[in-house]
């Protein structure tokens, strides 16, 4: 695939949108991609990492990626130029049944890097809004530096169809910050948006998956009507190096998509 495009999100953060050029293969993707599966972006001679399509399922001429440079692919992978080939493998995975929310309102919520696979669902969404009820996103992210797709995020923001609620954690925000201060969880009580014929997507990093699962647990809302990604866990994205198991689930097999019912009967302590 070749990189046509590249985007500074965050410190650390890029965003790359890739074209296929066999053309044979970008059929081959618009047949098989649906949002919530995962790819295996690599380098040839340094090797692959295993991150979500963030782009919709909506938008599949091209694939887009977002990832944290943190290790020996992704300092190559965010060090690539446009016009450079890097190697994709997949898709991958299962997929968020967006059918199935045909109708209902929805609720998206994320924390940091963690937007990236809930923004596929969200403009796989939005492409189609007149399917959906009312729709909300709430987002947060350490500080203002640490929020991904900014632009985007002012796009949501002056939708009359959408209501976006921004966080950072205490001590993150600028002097020019006008929205909350505050951690996921609590903005999304204070929020109280209601359970009735809703879904919420959520994706962030374990622990706040963990509390916002409490949080909506509070407000009322059905665990088979919650879905979570827990695509952070996954490496080699095939099921052989074992650390994507969670109990006898492994994530990059059966997942990486989950109902809250189905995470509550895992192991705890596992995930």
């Amino acid at each position: 695939m070749k990189i046509v495009a590249r985007h500074d999100e965050a410190p650390g953060v890029k965003t790359l949108r890739l074209e296929f050029q066999n053309p044979d293969d970008l059929e081959q993707f618009k047949k098989t991609f649906r949002t919530g599966m995962f790819g295996l972006y690599g380098i040839y001679g340094e090797g692959e990492s295993t991150f979500c399509v963030a782009s919709p399922e909506t938008r599949n001429d091209y694939i887009e990626c977002t990832f944290r440079q943190s290790g020996r692919v992704t300092s190559v992978l965010a060090n690539a130029d446009i016009g450079d080939l890097i190697t994709f493998r997949g898709p991958y995975g299962n997929r968020f049944p967006i059918e199935e929310f045909y109708g209902k309102n929805l609720l998206f919520i994320s924390g940091g890097i963690a937007l990236p696979p809930t923004r596929s669902v969200i403009w796989s969404c939005l492409d189609q809004r007149e399917k959906f009820g009312h729709v909300t996103i709430v987002y947060g992210a350490r500080t203002v530096a640490d929020l991904v797709y900014k632009h985007e995020l002012e796009e949501w923001e002056n939708r009359a169809d959408v209501d976006l609620v921004l966080t950072v954690d205490p001590g993150g925000e600028s002097p020019d910050w006008k929205h909350r201060v505050g951690f996921v969880p609590t903005v999304l009580e204070e929020a109280a948006p209601s359970p009735e014929n809703c879904i919420a997507v959520i994706c962030g990093p374990p622990i706040m998956i963990k509390f916002t699962l409490i949080s909506l647990k509070k407000l009322g809302f059905d665990e088979a009507n919650v879905y979570t990604t827990l695509e952070n866990r996954m490496k080699c994205g095939v099921g052989k190096c074992g650390r994507c198991n969670v109990g006898s689930v492994y994530v990059c097999k059966e997942g990486p998509v989950f109902t809250a019912a189905e995470v509550s009967r895992m192991p705890a302590a596992d995930l």
